[in-house]
């Protein structure tokens, strides 16, 4: 069986669950990081055939020999002294210091309650989804994004102070793919280096573009932040990555004689407005040459990490570097050698980014790109202002796929887009007004356009046809509907007419328009006219092209298949596909696939490419919670991940599942029925009025105290209708009982009949294509309703003239005279 992400990450976090108590999320996660790391590397090196493995197992340093330390009395020492100084003792790249104390009564407890904590820790890591030998398919990208899933979750449970060693996966992918590293550019020889490499988050990114043929190196000041780095490095398969703890600024490691070592690629996330910054340093002095440009502020080591990134460049070196947006504009000092960043032509471009992306603060930032090769040439910067694109995750923010898409390729490929990106030409910086202030605003007007009134509409009566058609020229300009009746043009003169004059005499009022259809009429008459009808065919038949080309890769997934390499090739065509579609953003169609990579495809891709087209059904078990029999498992059923039930159902059992509906059908019937007739005759003087509760015994009991009572024969006939619809509604439950248990018995049964080819129509076509093709349909539906809306709006904003509103008040006013002085109420 494939590792499933969702029970991957289940399980490490039940890992947490066992430490958190006596320690906080910045500490446990190094206990837990260290378990992941000695599972994985004695799955994959333990048995090694390699003559030189890339991480030596000393024997008895094993995971299976930790296992051997359940349950003993001095189990945290014994882990500190067999598992770990071995390993320390055969990989000079491991320090002691890389790994946490495995004895320390103040974060474990003590005596039994260490040993139970730290014997539960080892029967986690034992499950059989946490067994990385056996997983064939993109296992060491399984490991990434379990870490990445870890350290994500220990920063958010850090809170401010402490979060700071991550870099957003995200962000971190954004900086990789702008910097221009590509497989095709990139050999053994290529170096990147991360001056504050936290967990190395970011240098592994830039290794992933590069197709992973690449050296690496990176510093980090903090010395368990450096461990985690290292073992991060071999987590993704990257041994020979040169992590070193130390202070970047004051005592940079990265050295080629007494020179710093400069690099292909640089990349850094440092410590935002670091106040001590200078400890240890004399700018003015500085044996590197760094602050040539000027001294960064005493208290604002921004420029400072900036500058020392500038240094460690080739001179055909690229780099990228989040800082905060205070860089852009702050002054004095920073100024000067802002505006010497800007004329050497290093700096490429400015993204800046949403607030509260990072867990270490809540300020906006934003990513600086840096590109010495082609700075001659330079004659502007590519700004970008991405700081509407976001989607919130509990108390942070966060990028989705198609905000990372869209950042890239709008980077990439230089264009200008309204409100989003531009080249800002030098001169136009280096305009007095301007004087090379870099602050986004100034030169991306990123607002959304105000929606204003028309004061002559208002007072007359009538729609602008300025608000329909909208204004470029307008100042602001006024976007309007134009884009859908440029799809739509007939459409328009269907849902407004012109406007007579508002005094006597022929023609019409020139700029306003009115409603042509009945308010209630809008949606029906957008969605049932020829062309909208025609949108929805070419959308549909864009969708068509895309399944006809993707429907033979997604069958020819199989075993030993990578799903990233998959999820990439199908949905960069879903994105190019969609960019010819009108009124529909072909980014929000990405997005779409992406979350169903996220939710469902990204596992079945896993379980195909580890097992093949297999669908076998599992049993479910569940612990029970409580009772003598707490803690053991009972059977809840069975499932089947890859197809489930319902769709075996709709395809081979349609007639079984119609009858099976129509029971319910009349199910429902009758419970409404009952439901009724208990409403109606629940009152103090109703049939029901004498039973402490409506149950089939309390009905039976009265009714046979009102047996041959003449008085009482309404109430006994209305009990008598309970009983009857009771009874129906027992029998309609024991026969869909019955037929939902014999249809489940045909599914079961129908498993281990199917073909490949009928797995794979019924995961490709039935389960897989026909989910997408659902979200382009609620595509279509949203460009209907976002028309309508405007169409209603505007009608209903303008509907009533200000004059027709004052003579109803008056009218009214002059009503509620005459009620008055018929009281005899004097006003």
């Amino acid at each position: 069986m494939a590792i499933k992400k969702s029970e991957l990450y289940s399980s490490l976090w039940a890992g947490c669950d066992e430490l958190r108590g006596g320690m906080d999320a910045s500490q446990y996660k190094d206990y837990v990081l260290f378990m992941l790391f000695i599972k994985y590397i004695s799955d994959k090196y333990a048995d090694s055939d390699d003559f030189a493995p890339p991480v030596i197992i000393p024997e008895g340093a094993s995971f299976a020999d930790m296992i051997q330390l359940k349950g003993k009395s001095d189990i945290g020492d014994k882990i500190n002294t067999r598992i770990i100084q071995p390993l320390i003792e055969a990989n000079q790249r491991l320090a002691r210091s890389d790994f946490p104390d495995f004895n320390d009564p103040n974060k474990l407890g003590e005596g039994k309650a260490m040993v139970d904590r730290l014997t539960n820790l080892i029967s986690i890591f034992q499950k059989p989804e946490l067994n990385f030998a056996r997983n064939r398919a993109e296992h060491d990208d399984i490991l990434g994004d379990a870490y990445e899933y870890l350290m994500r979750h220990f920063a958010q449970e850090s809170g401010k102070s402490k979060g700071q060693f991550y870099t957003p996966s995200e962000v971190s992918r954004i900086m990789a793919q702008v910097i221009g590293i590509a497989p095709e550019n990139t050999k053994a020889a290529t170096t990147a280096y991360d001056p504050t490499c936290g967990s190395g988050s970011l240098l592994l990114k830039v290794a992933a573009e590069a197709g992973k043929h690449i050296t690496l190196e990176g510093q980090e000041k903090d010395v368990t932040t450096a461990g985690l780095a290292r073992m991060n490095m071999i987590l993704h398969d990257f041994p020979t990555a040169n992590i070193v703890q130390g202070n970047t600024l004051a005592n940079p490691k990265f050295k080629d004689g007494e020179v710093l070592r400069t690099y292909d690629y640089v990349v850094a996330n440092p410590p935002f407005s670091d106040k001590g910054w200078s400890a240890g340093i004399t700018p003015e002095e500085d044996p590197f040459q760094r602050f040539a440009w000027g001294a960064p502020p005493a208290k604002q080591g921004d420029y400072a990490y900036l500058l020392h990134i500038v240094r460690s460049m080739k001179s055909s070196g690229k780099g990228a570097v989040i800082l905060p947006h205070g860089v852009l504009f702050r002054g004095n000092a920073e100024a000067a050698i802002r505006k010497q960043l800007v004329r050497s032509g290093y700096l490429k471009g400015i993204i800046g980014l949403p607030a509260n992306l990072f867990y270490g603060t809540g300020i906006p930032a934003c990513i600086l790109v840096l590109d010495k090769e082609n700075a001659p040439a330079r004659r502007g910067i590519f700004m970008i202002d991405a700081a509407r694109g976001f989607i919130k995750e509990g108390n942070k923010n966060r990028l989705r796929e198609q905000d990372i898409h869209r950042i890239v390729d709008t980077f990439n490929k230089q264009v200008n887009v309204p409100r989003y990106a531009r080249i800002v030409p030098f001169d136009e910086i280096a305009d007095p007004k301007n004087d090379y202030n870099l602050n986004l605003p100034r030169y991306i007007d990123a607002s959304e356009p105000e929606d204003r009134h028309d004061l002559h509409a208002h007072m007359n009566g009538g729609i602008p046809e300025r608000d329909i058609d909208g204004d470029p020229a307008a100042i602001p300009p006024v976007p309007g509907l134009a884009a859908y009746w440029q799809v739509f043009p007939t459409l328009r003169r269907k849902l407004f007419s012109p406007l007579p004059p508002a005094g006597e005499g022929p023609g019409v009022r020139e700029g306003y328009t009115h409603l042509a259809v009945d308010p209630t009429a809008i949606k029906p008459t957008i969605l049932e006219h020829a062309e909208f009808a025609a949108f929805r065919g070419r959308i549909t038949a864009l969708f068509e092209d895309w399944r006809r080309r993707n429907r033979p890769v997604l069958k020819g997934f199989g075993v030993d298949g990578l799903p990233k390499a998959l999820i990439t090739e199908i949905a960069e065509d879903l994105l190019d596909t969609f960019r010819a579609a009108p009124l529909l953003d072909p980014y929000d169609i990405y997005q779409h696939l992406m979350d169903y990579w996220y939710e469902t495809l990204q596992d079945d891709a896993y379980e195909i490419a580890a097992d093949g087209w297999v669908a076998k059904p599992r049993r479910v078990l569940e612990e029970i919670k409580t009772g003598k029999k707490k803690g053991q498992m009972k059977e809840k059923g069975w499932a089947c991940d890859l197809i489930p039930k319902p769709y075996i159902v709709a395809r081979y059992f349609k007639a079984q599942q119609a009858e099976l509906d129509a029971l319910q059908s009349d199910l429902d019937f009758v419970a409404a029925q009952l439901t009724e007739l208990e409403e109606e005759h629940g009152g103090e003087d109703g049939a029901f009025a004498e039973l402490d509760k409506i149950n089939k015994g309390e009905v039976s009991k009265r009714l046979k105290a009102l047996k041959g009572d003449p008085e009482y024969l309404e109430e006994a006939r209305i009990l008598k209708q309970w009983t009857q619809l009771d009874q129906r509604q027992s029998e309609l439950k024991k026969l869909i009982r019955d037929a939902d248990a014999a249809l489940d018995q045909l599914a079961y049964e129908k498993y281990p009949e199917l073909s490949e080819d009928e797995i794979k129509t019924l995961v490709v076509d039935d389960k897989w294509l026909t989910a997408l093709e659902t979200a382009v349909q609620n595509e279509l539906e949203r460009v209907s309703q976002t028309l309508t809306a405007r169409v209603r709006q505007l009608a209903e904003r303008y509907e009533t003239p200000l004059p027709k509103l004052a003579d109803e008040v008056e009218t009214l006013s002059a009503r509620v005279d005459e009620h008055l002085k018929t009281m005899g109420v004097a006003w």
